[in-house]
């Protein structure tokens, strides 16, 4: 299952052992310009919904969850990462990359003043955010965690990348 599916930048680099993509992408504009990647695509992809916060999916029918710089934009992302979990089976992967708050306090300062123009110019972004917070509140067990700056403005450029599982049992 991939959250934020946008226009479908991802397929290529989902590995060889996918057999579906059930995707969650509630605009039709990034639906739209997903159709090219889909028709080419080694894997099938089946829209399921619109919405995080209400995951129209079965309780562990999913083996594994992706996102990429979604956490930032849904309003109520506890509610979202709960139903991501209830998704998956127990042991399930989420896999995630996402921008967030620098623990530079020079940066996080600039961050919590751009947040509000942020949410306005990109569709609800937060630049405040903290992924691994995130997904740690919403009790997934911590598998692994990279974070760093990458090239460009401070405030936008600090990202993790990790891997957490839904508890087992």
């Amino acid at each position: 299952m991939e959250l934020g599916f946008g226009s479908g930048r991802n397929i290529e680099f989902y590995p060889d052992d996918v057999d579906e993509v059930l995707a969650l992408e509630p605009s039709a504009l990034g639906r739209r310009m997903a159709r090219t990647r889909i028709a080419a695509a080694t894997v099938p992809v089946v829209f399921v919904g619109n919405d995080a916060r209400t995951i129209p999916l079965d309780d562990g029918s999913c083996d594994a969850a992706l996102t990429t710089f979604t956490l930032c934009s849904i309003d109520d992302v506890a509610r979202a990462l709960a139903e991501v979990r209830r998704v998956l089976r127990p042991g399930g992967a989420l896999h995630f990359l996402e921008h967030g708050l620098s623990p530079d306090e020079t940066v996080a300062r600039w961050q919590h003043r751009l947040d509000p123009l942020e949410g306005r110019l990109a569709d609800g972004c937060h630049l405040t955010r903290d992924p691994v917070a995130l997904v740690r509140d919403a009790r997934f067990d911590l598998e692994w965690v990279e974070q760093r700056y990458v090239r460009g403005p401070r405030p936008w450029t600090y990202f993790t990348i990790g891997r957490v599982t839904a508890p087992i049992g």
